[in-house]
């Protein structure tokens, strides 16, 4: 992408932040745009450039964004989206035979439904929770057939992640525009809605911290000139100083991961004047986080501080780091060994724990809720989804991005399920055949 293009496109996306911001009408508006275009954009192309997986890159990196604003029709607009464009993807494009264990993968979640639908009763809130729990694996499947051994250049990649970049870009001022005073909106160490846009934390930190990632690999791999390098770090670390302030922690330390990974797997892949330039910029990046660390602890008075070390605002230890999901997890435990075979059935445990505890309490953690409604089949779906990626990779060791994906989606799973479609669709890009071009 031309640097005049790419310019022209952060500005519009800060733009777009400040618009929905003052007018929210607005986010329905483009929340209808994104569909519509996509359509048409598909139907002219018939998808001969995998069109379908740059329309779904930009609904993953808005999908948050467009919650928080009200401009999602449904709650699962973003999920709902992903699969349609994927069956268009399909239809247009087919699939691979490599893709029959996400076939089956599909198939294993069928028994849960069955179950669920014998055991609740079939209204609204049957069907939402149906959505909520089964939405993101479904998602997950039909993008993973797609998109595995599809083949695509590192040039490509970095395409998909400005698609996914650019609305997080306008997150990110909209959360800045809502909460112009951080220390007004400071109340001890727990996740902060009102520094997240008004919005769940948890569900924003984890797209803030793939926007980190995102704008950290464009300004390694692709920048090609300094003042496009300095507008991409300036992205990452403002990205991460907004992420740091939900005191959400599970996304910004997936994002780090990501960087981490992705450090090593290019060190890897690089010849010794790569190594030195990279070794130069990981000081520099180092130094950048520090600061943003240290600024962040000082507008939060230290209590930054506190939250990633599991510390109340007085600065005592928290008995349960986990804010509560050590107890969840053990329970979905106790509930597949009562029910090891085709488990309890897709959203029982979200009710068994209302009747419990008298108030909502949805799962965190994607693997105890696949082992609890799921039982034995949501072992063999784990399995599935574990395991592919790794195989598939040592046919395609050219694809530097597979760990941070799969990566992403793994320490996602363990502290805010499948809530967001991102989960599903960038565990589907771990399966993509990369490679780098000649030039």
């Amino acid at each position: 992408m031309q640097n005049n293009k790419y310019l022209a496109l952060i500005f519009c996306h800060i733009l777009l932040g400040v618009l929905l911001f003052f007018f929210p009408i607005l986010a329905k508006i483009y929340a209808f745009a994104i569909l519509v275009i996509g359509v048409i954009v598909v139907a002219i192309t018939q998808n001969k450039n995998n069109q379908v997986l740059y329309i779904c890159s930009y609904i993953v990196g808005s999908e948050v964004f467009l919650r928080m604003t009200d401009g999602s029709p449904i709650h699962e607009f973003g999920k709902y989206s992903i699969i349609v464009f994927m069956i268009l993807g399909i239809l247009y494009s087919g699939f691979s035979k490599f893709s029959l264990p996400f076939w089956f993968f599909i198939l294993l979640l069928i028994p849960s439904i069955i179950i669920a639908n014998d055991t609740l009763a079939y209204d609204d809130e049957f069907r939402n929770r149906i959505a909520f729990n089964i939405s993101g694996p479904i998602c997950l499947g039909i993008a993973a057939i797609y998109t595995i051994g599809k083949r695509l250049t590192v040039f490509e990649v970095g395409n998909l992640l400005i698609f996914i970049g650019l609305p997080i870009i306008s997150m990110a001022v909209f959360v800045s525009l809502y909460t112009i005073d951080i220390r007004t909106a400071l109340i001890g160490t727990g996740s902060n809605s009102g520094l997240s846009g008004g919005f769940g934390p948890n569900q924003v930190a984890t797209i803030l911290g793939l926007g980190m990632f995102v704008f950290f690999v464009r300004s390694i791999m692709f920048s090609k000139t300094n003042f496009i390098f300095f507008i991409n770090i300036f992205i990452t670390f403002y990205l991460s100083y907004r992420g740091f302030l939900t005191f959400s922690r599970g996304g910004i330390i997936t994002g780090f991961a990501m960087i981490g990974i992705f450090i090593f797997s290019t060190y890897y892949h690089s010849k010794k004047i790569g190594k030195g330039k990279l070794n130069l910029l990981v000081l520099i990046m180092s130094i950048l986080f520090f600061i943003t660390w240290s600024y962040t602890s000082f507008l939060t008075d230290g209590l930054i501080n506190k939250r990633y070390t599991s510390k109340n605002a007085q600065g005592i230890e928290k008995k349960d780091i986990l804010s509560g999901r050590t107890e969840l997890a053990g329970d979905e435990i106790k509930m597949f060994l009562d029910n090891p075979i085709f488990g309890i059935g897709v959203g029982k445990g979200t009710e068994i724990r209302t009747e419990k505890n008298g108030y909502i309490t949805a799962s965190h953690d994607e693997i105890t809720r696949m082992l609890a409604e799921h039982g034995s089949l949501g072992i063999v779906a784990l399995l599935i989804l574990f395991f592919l990626p790794l195989i598939f990779h040592i046919e395609n060791k050219q694809n530097i991005f597979m760990f941070c994906f799969f990566m992403f989606w793994l320490l996602t799973i363990n502290h805010a399920a499948m809530r967001t479609a991102s989960t599903s669709f960038i565990y589907a890009l771990a399966l993509l055949n990369i490679r780098f071009d000649e030039k």
